[in-house]
């Protein structure tokens, strides 16, 4: 595929859903939209790994400010569990780790599901970007150092086998919170089988609220560009925001934000601290907080 850049667009501001492609970093995944589009900002929600695929979410201008605002949403994922052996790294980059000769029967499997629902600790995979006294758990991993990671609470709202694909291989779909790494969840639901196993394919189908019905191929993006018409791809910035409550401004208050400055809330039953959306005529102008009587401005995009 060409990296060819088309068309130059640094005033774009919103997001842009890639369906990322197997064995490419999400950093490079960027890199490649970035000089497609000509833009000087541009960052993205929830890495992938690059044995990954599925939905990437890529904020541009304006729209990398609600970033952090798209992190404690929701993820789902379909992945595949190869039984039989597991790997350094939890997935089929590694090398082989332990084998066993159990292979569990689709029965044996949906036993244990229960085990890995609601909220549950989860030791995450000793090859991943968590820093341990400052530096990357899989830099450390790499030299072949110990890495010690501790548990930590993660929820996993659904987990559902659906099928089995070949004799040692079965394929699942979870929809889990932040910090949830799937290589791990497949690690320990081979473990409890009795068996070993590592994710042998991953693929994100949503992303906060950005699902994979939003996503783009990289290929379909290159060819917009190139006919000049990719703006009809970008979502607006307040897709992002959609659990975040909306309020309306008057013309007067609109010119206060549109300076940064505050003025006084005739909102109700708001709570002090917490984030809401500022709109005029349905256009997000700000992201606002309340103090005492005030409303303050927090992040404004005008």
């Amino acid at each position: 595929m060409s990296e060819k850049k088309a068309l130059p667009s640094s005033d774009i501001n919103g997001w842009l859903i890639l369906d990322k492609p197997y064995q490419m970093s999400s950093a490079r995944a960027v890199a490649i939209v970035k000089r497609l589009l000509g833009v000087s900002k541009i960052g993205h929600a929830g890495t992938l790994d690059p044995l990954a695929t599925g939905v990437l979410p890529l904020a541009i201008g304006k729209a990398t400010r609600t970033i952090a605002f798209t992190m404690d949403g929701q993820k789902e994922y379909e992945f595949e569990i190869t039984f039989g052996q597991s790997r350094t790294t939890d997935d089929l980059e590694g090398d082989v780790l332990e084998e066993s000769s159990f292979l569990p029967t689709k029965e044996d499997i949906e036993k244990v599901l229960p085990f890995f629902q609601g909220k549950i600790k989860q030791r995450p995979p000793i090859f991943s970007a968590l820093k341990v006294e400052g530096k990357r758990a899989y830099d450390l991993a790499r030299k072949g150092k110990e890495v010690d990671l501790l548990s930590r609470e993660i929820e996993i709202f659904d987990l559902t086998l659906l099928a089995q694909t070949e004799t040692n291989k079965f394929s699942f779909k979870t929809t889990c919170s932040k910090g949830t790494y799937v290589r791990a969840l497949a690690r320990d639901i081979a473990e409890k089988v009795g068996s070993k196993g590592f994710v042998s394919a991953l693929r994100r189908t949503k992303c906060h609220t950005f699902s994979i019905q939003d996503a783009i191929l990289l290929e379909f993006l290159e060819q917009k560009v190139h006919n000049n018409n990719c703006l009809d791809l970008i979502l607006p910035v307040r897709t992002a925001l959609t659990d975040i409550l909306e309020l309306a401004l008057t013309e007067t208050e609109l010119n206060e934000l549109s300076f940064g400055r505050a003025f006084p809330s005739r909102f109700q039953n708001l709570e002090e601290g917490k984030v809401y959306q500022a709109t005029f005529n349905g256009q997000l102008i700000a992201l606002v907080t309340q103090k005492e009587d005030m409303i303050l401005p927090y992040k404004v995009f005008i």
